[in-house]
């Protein structure tokens, strides 16, 4: 049995600490590739990825939202989004996919990461969109702050039997 997937999904860890080295365009292109090859309902496929790097837009998104202060700090934040049009009742199920795939993809790449809420919290989304000009009709997911760790964690599962139900509750 080949392990090296599970070992990454066991060693994938919300990081909130980079370094000041930068993330390649290659790595990125990396992430969304692996973001993108998500399943989607239907492959309808209705995320949009924002992209961002520089300096002021990041701080400016650590200053709207409450827990995205580790943003002073990353050199890139990638916002997954949706278009609800294209996608209205699983468009969460699907954006939600593509940032798992997105994190795991970031722990294979040695670099780390960490999923901000940004949907359902209507300020929230409203903020996001304010700083990056997303227009009303697409609806910011989350923020994920990426850069190259400052802090290790270790591997670990969080299995817990009592949450495991059999042929029924």
């Amino acid at each position: 049995m080949n392990r090296l997937a599970l070992n990454n999904i066991f060693a994938r860890r919300s990081i909130r600490r980079y370094t000041d080295e930068s993330v390649s365009e290659e790595q990125v292109k990396t992430l969304l590739e692996a973001a993108m090859a998500a399943p989607s309902a239907s492959d309808r496929r209705p995320w949009h990825f924002i992209v961002v790097r520089e300096r002021a837009t990041l701080d400016a998104l650590a200053e709207r939202h409450p827990y995205a202060k580790m943003l002073f700090a990353a050199p890139l934040c990638i916002v997954p989004c949706a278009d609800p049009a294209i996608s209205d009742a699983w468009w969460v199920q699907d954006c939600s996919a593509a940032t798992e795939n997105l994190l795991l993809a970031a722990t294979a790449l040695g670099l780390g990461a960490v999923w901000v809420g940004v949907y359902p919290r209507t300020a929230r989304v409203q903020a996001v969109r304010e700083v990056l000009g997303i227009p009303e009709s697409i609806v910011p997911l989350c923020l994920i702050p990426i850069g190259h760790p400052a802090e290790r964690k270790q591997p670990r599962t969080r299995y817990d039997a009592a949450r495991v139900h059999r042929e029924g509750w």
